[in-house]
């Protein structure tokens, strides 16, 4: 191993775009359980799961539609 290293001709990552980026988010319980269920099925971590699952939302530029229920 070299005591020092020139990085001045080096090439920035191509692919530090597509990093990713640490949040915090609260989801309630009954998201956490869906996602680790399904988690444990496929042999992935649920917080990749989740990943996958917003990123193919935001890919396909997906829209929530909600009806709200009458209260009466």
């Amino acid at each position: 191993m070299k005591a020092n290293y020139d990085f001045s001709k080096a090439a920035k990552n191509p692919y530090a775009k597509r990093l990713k980026k640490q949040v915090t988010i609260r989801l309630n319980t009954q998201a956490i359980r869906y996602f680790k269920e399904m988690a444990k099925e496929v042999g992935m971590p649920y917080q990749s799961l989740i990943d996958l699952y917003l990123r193919d939302c935001a890919d396909k530029r997906r829209r929530l539609t909600m009806k709200w229920r009458n209260s009466a």
